[in-house]
């Protein structure tokens, strides 16, 4: 189970990444004009891909300059485009977390080998 950080503002209730998936599902049906994952999601898996791809290298950036503020924020980016980039392509958190589940029950070389090619 990936951990629950507190809400900004204080209080008990805690943030999760189910949460934010949801919110994502949510912003799907809203104005486009008003939400920009809505405006991602219908410029479709392409454009998401593309600005999932930049967040990353951003990220990997801050972290081989050692900026950790930078890669804190990078690193919110990322996680929130590969959930739109799931919500695009019909998948979930859930499934995600079951693939990790299925990967630790084998050595990391055994795991590797039983995937597919890369196309």
């Amino acid at each position: 189970m990936i951990p629950a950080s507190p809400l900004p503002g204080g209080g008990d209730r805690l943030f999760t990444l189910g949460e934010l998936e949801r919110l994502i599902a949510e912003r799907r049906h809203a104005v486009a004009d008003k939400s920009y994952t809505r405006s991602l999601l219908d410029a479709g898996v392409p454009r998401i891909a593309k600005k999932f791809g930049e967040e990353a290298v951003e990220a990997v950036i801050a972290a081989v300059m050692k900026d950790k503020p930078a890669l804190l924020s990078e690193a919110a980016d990322v996680i929130y485009h590969l959930l739109v980039l799931l919500q695009a392509s019909d998948l979930s958190l859930d499934q995600v977390v079951a693939e990790l589940g299925r990967r630790t029950r084998q050595s990391g070389h055994e795991e590797k080998a039983s995937r597919p090619p890369a196309t």
